[in-house]
């Protein structure tokens, strides 16, 4: 038991129960034809009713997503803000950019190729993002910050961590939802530079406060217990990457046996809110 009211809600800062109701027309975007099998199938272990219900997502918002990769996320957050009036933003490549390479040019066009059907996804909007980029959009704009799986990427480039929490602090609007999913080290400590592509809770969540955002939750809707975190080419050994060689090259002598056992990453999920 408590001993008082404020201890109680002390607690709750930081442990969230994800039991949301989700509304219906999250769920028809998540059981919906336009979802890739290769997206559906890592359900199991993305959980993204549960999460995007943790995060806060709700109709008529502007949600931006971090480099989105593929589109496992695209194609239920686009899908779901033209079904409930809202506006989905990919924030990808920087074209502006001087230093951007030609594959990160294309792979940028090949995205919007990708989900250019508006009929499907609706008006995506789209905004360069990288160590050079301009804001997210007009300050206080925007609803909901989503990244997922990118944060030991800029923790490794002097300067860019700080950057992207700024940006996304910048874009939101007083009260918005800075939502985070990243590999976690926790309890084992830290590898030199991140260079295993795991990261401790404590370390993302200093990024975030730095830049001015509140911890509001943490939840452990993505967590993998199966998880020892000490695979031979870091996370990437694990499903979806299932690197076999340290090159990057695959090794078909490497036996995957009991690290596609495993399945995907143990992953913090945690929800930040913009004061105001």
């Amino acid at each position: 038991m408590f001993r008082n009211l404020a201890a109680a809600a002390a607690l709750a800062v930081v442990v969230a129960s994800p039991a949301l109701a989700a509304d219906a027309q999250l769920k028809a975007a998540v059981d919906g034809a336009q979802r890739a099998e290769a997206h559906k199938v890592r359900d199991v272990h993305r959980h993204p009713v549960e999460t995007l219900t943790f995060w806060g997502l709700k109709p008529g918002q502007t949600v931006v997503e971090i480099s989105p990769g593929t589109g496992y996320w695209t194609e239920i957050l686009a899908p779901y803000a033209k079904a409930t009036g809202g506006k989905y933003v990919a924030a990808v490549a920087d074209l502006d950019n001087p230093k951007l390479s030609d594959g990160a040019r294309k792979g940028r066009a090949d995205f919007e190729a990708k989900y250019a059907d508006a009929a499907t996804f609706g008006q995506i909007a789209y905004v360069g993002f990288g160590p050079v980029s301009k804001p997210l959009g007009a300050a206080g704009s925007a609803d909901l910050v989503i990244t997922a799986r990118n944060i030991h990427n800029w923790a490794t480039q002097p300067g860019m961590l700080d950057k992207a929490m700024k940006d996304f602090h910048d874009v939101l609007k007083p009260g918005g939802v800075l939502a985070v999913e990243e590999h976690r080290k926790d309890p084992k400590p830290e590898a030199p530079n991140w260079n295993d592509g795991y990261m401790s809770e404590a370390t993302v969540i200093a990024a975030a406060e730095k830049a001015g955002f509140r911890l509001a939750a943490k939840s452990e809707i993505n967590a993998n217990p199966k998880d020892a975190k000490d695979h031979p080419f870091g996370v990437w050994t694990l499903p979806p990457t299932r690197r076999t060689s340290a090159t990057g090259q695959a090794d078909p002598s490497f036996d995957r046996t009991k690290y596609d056992a495993i399945g995907e990453s143990d992953r913090m999920t945690l929800r930040f809110v913009k004061a105001g």
